[in-house]
């Protein structure tokens, strides 16, 4: 019977957001960067907190577009990052968040109405609108999709049927039909934590050679056996670069 409903909304949906979830119609503009880079769409929800932590090493190295949607933005200050985006209707994130310096999209009701927008507004905060009968986290998913995001890394989001079946029959419509349109450049913050190895560039990788032979040739010399190697090397220099010659030859 669930599944029922579910697909009688789904096609309910598909038909009234049918510009919007082919052709992008309605999506804003944004200031913030997003074209052919990773964003990370932070929810306040599943087990977010751990997954936030696990992410950490490619956070850093990787230096996603922070996306919070509502209190998801929050959750991105609380662990000691600034988000870049605020996407949402704007009734549970704090004004600490929306005050950051993050852009905002205040998500509207079908018609134009945004009830979200005369808060940011009241705060001094500049917001552009994205009318859509979507979720807020699916508009954020929509939002790093059309304005060209590589890649785009999930927390707090439904990862199982039993967390997707949770949202009820509207959310899961558009869940669902989001997660079509953004395919497979959607990936979960767990399958990234469980992939993700942090690289060490070359450069590191020399410089610590480097400090190792250093540090060994500083043991060496304040020695008494390193002394007189030392010694013994500087009276047969010559015949040592002779030999380096001819092996190099």
């Amino acid at each position: 019977m669930q599944l029922e409903a579910f697909a009688a909304n789904a096609t309910e949906y598909l038909r009234s957001e049918q510009e919007l979830l082919l052709d992008g119609v309605g999506i804003p503009l944004v200031r913030t960067p997003i074209e052919g880079r990773h964003c990370l769409v932070v929810v306040r929800g599943y087990r977010y907190r751990e997954d936030l932590a696990a992410l950490g090493p490619y956070i850093r190295e990787r230096k996603p577009v922070l996306i919070g949607v509502d209190s998801g933005a929050d959750a991105l200050i609380e662990a000691g990052y600034a988000p870049d985006l605020i996407v949402g209707d704007m009734d549970a994130v704090g004004d600490e968040a929306l005050r950051c310096g993050a852009e905002v999209v205040v998500q509207a009701y079908p018609d134009g109405r945004a009830p979200g927008l005369s808060r940011a507004q009241d705060l001094g905060i500049d917001a552009v609108t994205f009318p859509a009968a979507a979720t807020s986290e699916d508009i954020a998913l929509l939002l790093a999709d059309e304005r060209g995001a590589s890649l785009i890394v999930t927390v707090g989001m439904q990862s199982n049927l039993g967390e997707f079946l949770d949202q009820g029959r509207s959310g899961m419509a558009s869940g669902f039909l989001t997660r079509l349109r953004v395919g497979t450049k959607m990936v979960d913050a767990k399958g990234v934590a469980q992939l993700y190895r942090q690289t060490i560039s070359g450069r590191s990788i020399a410089l610590l050679a480097v400090l190792t032979v250093l540090a060994m040739a500083g043991a060496v010399a304040v020695s008494t056996v390193g002394q007189g190697w030392l010694q013994l090397l500087a009276e047969n220099w010559e015949n040592v670069v002779f030999a380096l010659q001819r092996l190099i030859s």
